[in-house]
């Protein structure tokens, strides 16, 4: 399809444009009769990067929210199945009939790994919070008015406007509840040092954290849900280089490595050990996209014309293909395939046309020199693994042949984060980021204006700002018709494909590796994510 007006791509949505691969199947891991839970042991846990922070209150970066959970715990978790939500720091809720209250019964006993109670003065603060430091509770709690705590074991939160997300957003990975007496006196919420130490209320105690090396968390003797937990210890370790990956998960020094954490080109060969298992299990709760994402200030990738022209020069397929192994399934837009309530296959799309992408940059003043080359632009690669390596390579090619000359620039993850975040230093990324259960979680963050905020990791990066996509993302927010909503969001994947901010190039399903005497390891929606309270070491497996 070449170069589309709006009017035509709402002419295209009509017409149903665009078709799309459905979901490829799960993997569905073998398992034989589980035994009884063990207790005791040490599980050697995989993150890969070393994360940012070890607490998900003002971050969502995905090594800090597989973490994060195991210390601080959230008002509920998610069935692994049904998505519905389960106690966790909260035993019982109710919702008002206009969708204005919500209240929350505690759960009684329970105290902070520093022998404070925990009570409904925590939840007040954990609730209202995010509104000002995390990047996407800046939108799931934009509703918020206030949180009374008419006593110690009551939270009711209060609404202005219906939230129909809200139910679904509570667990620890997303909305952690934090000791509020840790945070007194502080403003600087992201600084504080409850991120490098944590004090929670969840199964496992912070213990060490050796920058480079690796995180201990260790058995909370006093948690709330005894006899769990039954490892006596995590030891989270980080290991840069794919290839070490894969050697300390085949020689059992690793236990459980979430994250897609080798090179996808060995996952089939992985299947075939004895002792080693695949799993895709708690994947789809916040399935993940991977997207070219432009700085809108930048000298060229302001102009819609060259964003339109660099979509002409990607191939989705060939990005499945050489990056992902065959395992990535196309998309149109910004919300994943595989979030199948909200996802819109008819969205057009910019189609593979090295001459349209061509014709365009011409018209945007950028002829061909000499030596053949446009103008040069450094494409700066998100540093999570070997696949954005690979993603970014193949962009470098791609766009080498309409005379677009790319660099491709690395760094840690600190450097990146700031460089794109903070310092706005950048031309174009790769990146991955997950939608979440629900658009308004997920996906508002990265295109709605008044998330375009410096120093907040993983929101708006682009720096995008469309009045009618503000105003889409707000109704969307507060409308409890679950068909106005799809509509909603469907006219959103619209305008986003129209203009470019980013290309959505794939969804993805995360794989677990893990080794097969590990049992019990996902067990709510968030999959390793999960607190890992019920997880136990079967040495006879």
């Amino acid at each position: 399809m070449s170069s589309l007006s709006r009017r035509d791509f709402a002419k295209a949505l009509m017409l149903g444009v665009a078709t799309i691969a459905l979901p490829a199947a799960r993997i569905a891991p073998a398992y034989g009769a589980e035994s009884a839970p063990v207790s005791g042991g040490t599980l050697n846990f995989l993150v890969q990067p070393e994360p940012p922070t070890l607490l998900t209150l003002a971050h969502t970066a995905g090594p800090t929210t597989r973490v994060s959970p195991k210390i601080t715990e959230g008002l509920l978790a998610y069935d692994l199945d049904t998505f519905a939500p389960i106690p966790q720091l909260a035993t019982a809720w109710s919702v008002s009939p206009d969708g204005l209250e919500y209240t929350f019964t505690l759960r009684e006993g329970v105290k902070w790994h520093d022998d404070q109670p925990f009570t409904s003065a925590d939840v007040a603060f954990s609730i209202l919070t995010p509104r000002q430091v995390h990047p996407r509770g800046r939108a799931t709690f934009s509703s918020v008015t206030e949180v009374l705590t008419p006593d110690d074991h009551t939270a009711v939160i209060k609404l202005s406007h219906p939230a129909p997300y809200l139910l679904g957003a509570l667990q620890a990975s997303e909305s952690p509840i934090v000791p509020k007496h840790v945070y007194e006196g502080t403003t600087d919420f992201p600084g504080n040092p409850n991120g490098r130490a944590p004090i929670g209320t969840g199964p496992f105690k912070f213990k060490e954290w050796v920058v480079g090396s690796h995180i201990i968390l260790e058995r909370n003797p006093d948690y709330w849900d005894a006899p769990r937990p039954y490892l006596d210890r995590i030891v989270v370790k980080f290991i840069p280089d794919a290839s070490a990956r894969l050697a300390a998960i085949e020689a059992g020094e690793v236990d459980l490595a979430p994250d897609t954490p080798v090179s996808l080109s060995e996952i089939e060969r992985i299947k075939e050990l004895p002792n080693i298992g695949v799993d895709d299990r708690g994947a789809d709760y916040s399935p993940t996209v991977y997207r070219i994402e432009f700085n809108l200030d930048s000298r060229y990738f302001k102009d819609l014309k060259v964003r339109q022209a660099v979509a002409h020069a990607i191939d989705r397929q060939k990005v499945i293909d050489i990056a992902f192994y065959g395992y990535g399934i196309p998309a149109t837009g910004p919300i994943s395939p595989l979030l199948k309530k909200f996802y819109n296959p008819a969205t057009p799309v910019y189609g593979y046309d090295l001459k349209e992408a061509e014709r365009l940059l011409d018209e945007a003043g950028y002829p061909r020199g000499a030596d053949g080359v446009r103008f040069t632009v450094e494409h700066d690669v998100m540093p999570y693994g070997d696949t954005y390596t690979r993603i970014g390579e193949y962009v470098r090619d791609s766009l080498g042949k309409v005379g677009i000359k790319v660099v491709l620039r690395g760094q840690d993850v600190p450097s990146w984060l700031k460089r794109v975040y903070t310092d706005r230093d950048f031309d174009f990324v790769t990146n991955g980021m997950g939608n979440t259960f629900d658009p308004t979680i997920g996906v508002q963050r990265l295109y709605w204006s008044k998330n375009f905020k410096k120093g907040v990791p993983f929101s708006n990066g682009s720096g995008y700002s469309n009045p009618e996509v503000d105003k889409i993302l707000e109704q969307a927010a507060i409308e409890n018709d679950p068909a106005k909503r799809v509509e909603l969001f469907n006219q959103l994947q619209v305008i986003i494909a129209h203009d470019v901010p980013d290309i959505t190039l794939i969804g993805f399903r995360q794989l677990t590796i893990y080794n097969k005497r590990v049992k019990d390891f996902i067990t709510v929606a968030d999959g390793p994510s999960g607190s890992f309270a019920a997880t136990y070491i079967d040495a006879g497996a």
